[in-house]
């Protein structure tokens, strides 16, 4: 596993992982356990089921996808799309260090903040459960971008190898909550973390953004034949 194919899935989890929206949520979920009950172990519990489920959400869409574009043996011009697109949404990531939060921003849609919340405040298995199952699908707009992208370009061979990559790759992506999680079992206050989210936010937008142009310009370079990442 040391091919241009497997660095591109690593450093692209990396950058993914830092997205402001789902740890966002796991601050108010963790916020809401601190509120609700002294039990750390009930929180640790309750916050591994949430990565969890977004963990399981990730994947199978990621599977979904795979199949999807390998069966559909999309051609040239459909990835050079695909690769214009993801560069699109890299500039509207760049957009929001300098301006956030104004014009079209790639955020969870409005209409889902309130559920969201209602969630949260059902400190319970199957409300953690519910929880990190509807923010994996609603925050696609924050991560769609980069996971688009990867699942293109593993779709030319969907195969062992290409699964075990998606496996890695929504490893890494949830691999901040999982330290959010355990933070929080020790100790660390829930503001503080939000504080740290709120500090850096831009910044991830601007590494997000960078990375998305990186990827598309390198998708549209693997999809004319001008570069190979086997």
């Amino acid at each position: 596993m040391t091919d241009v194919k497997f660095t591109t899935v690593i450093l692209t989890a990396l950058v993914d992982s830092i997205n402001p929206c789902a740890i966002g949520v796991l601050v108010l979920l963790i916020s809401t356990l601190l509120m609700l009950s002294e039990n750390k172990k009930k929180l640790l519990i309750t916050g591994l089921i949430y990565v969890a489920a977004v963990y399981v959400t990730y994947f199978l869409a990621g599977i979904g996808l795979l199949t999807i574009i390998h069966h559909l043996q999309i051609g040239e011009a459909v990835s050079v799309m695909v690769g214009f697109l993801v560069i699109f949404l890299g500039f509207v990531e760049i957009k929001d260090f300098f301006w956030y939060g104004k014009g079209f921003s790639l955020t969870i849609p409005a209409r889902y903040i309130d559920t969201i919340k209602k969630y949260s405040k059902d400190a319970t298995t199957w409300g953690a459960i519910v929880l990190g199952i509807l923010v994996a699908a609603v925050e696609l707009p924050c991560t769609g971008g980069p996971y688009l992208a990867i699942t293109t370009i593993l779709a030319e061979k969907f195969d062992f190898t290409a699964v075990m990559y998606l496996v890695i790759y929504n490893f890494i992506f949830i691999l901040p909550l999982l330290v959010i999680v355990i933070l929080a079992y020790f100790g660390t206050q829930a503001v503080k973390i939000k504080t740290w989210k709120d500090k850096y936010k831009k910044w991830m937008r601007l590494f997000t953004g960078l990375l998305l142009i990186g990827l598309g310009v390198l998708l549209i370079l693997y999809a004319r034949g001008i570069i190979s990442l086997g």
